[in-house]
């Protein structure tokens, strides 16, 4: 397994702290967008990106926000600003010279899907896939029409009231797309091999359309 490498990324104004790992013939790049109250040290995060790397996955987990901006609570569910951190540090990466070359995807978890779907629709053919864990992509619905790269949704089984926002996400999607009920799992797949089920979900999809 590769190693991580803490890296320093400037958006703006901000110095957002991130994880960057490069593991031997890395096949593309995910970038990870936690949601509202996570970091870049998110454990559910953490063992996805960790499932990607022996996949031959690059990795980013990164901070959408400082340590001062977390303590704004509307500033978690200011999707504008999270997308746009998003695009800073993607365009920080393209601009890298070992993962500039690497094809890009995104993988979102809650709010942090709704900032993949938005800075998808803005970069345009610089990404070429997102995934969604238990995602809101409800909150970025006039954006999704605008997405071309292939999008993963995936939802707990029982997960009832976040399957129905992401049900009335898909139908707003143009791009190709799959949404994956995974049973029996709750909004945080804490259930026995429902973490597990996402990964392995996750790395099929970047492992087909990275390459």
């Amino acid at each position: 397994m590769a190693a991580g490498r803490a890296v320093r990324i400037p958006a703006g104004q901000a110095i957002l702290e991130g994880n960057l790992v490069i593991p031997k013939g890395a096949k593309g790049l995910v970038i990870f967008a936690h949601g509202s109250g996570s970091s870049r040290l998110s454990p559910r995060n953490m063992f996805v990106a960790g499932e990607l790397q022996k996949r031959k996955m690059a990795t980013l987990l990164f901070d959408l926000l400082t340590e001062q901006e977390d303590q704004r609570y509307e500033n978690r569910f200011n999707i504008e600003l999270l997308a746009g951190r998003l695009i800073a540090a993607t365009e920080w990466a393209m601009r890298r010279p070992e993962s500039g070359k690497l094809k890009v995807g995104y993988f979102g978890a809650s709010t942090g899907s709704a900032a993949a779907l938005i800075a998808a629709a803005k970069m345009g053919a610089g990404i070429r896939a997102v995934v969604s864990r238990g995602g809101r992509p409800d909150l970025a619905m006039q954006a999704l029409p605008f997405v071309d790269a292939p999008v993963l949704l995936i939802v707990g089984g029982n997960d009832h009231e976040v399957i129905g926002m992401n049900e009335t996400a898909f139908a707003r999607l143009k791009c190709e797309k799959k949404l994956k009920i995974v049973p029996g799992a709750t909004h945080l797949f804490e259930e026995p091999g429902a973490l597990e089920a996402v990964a392995q979900l996750a790395a099929d999809w970047f492992s087909r359309c990275l390459k």
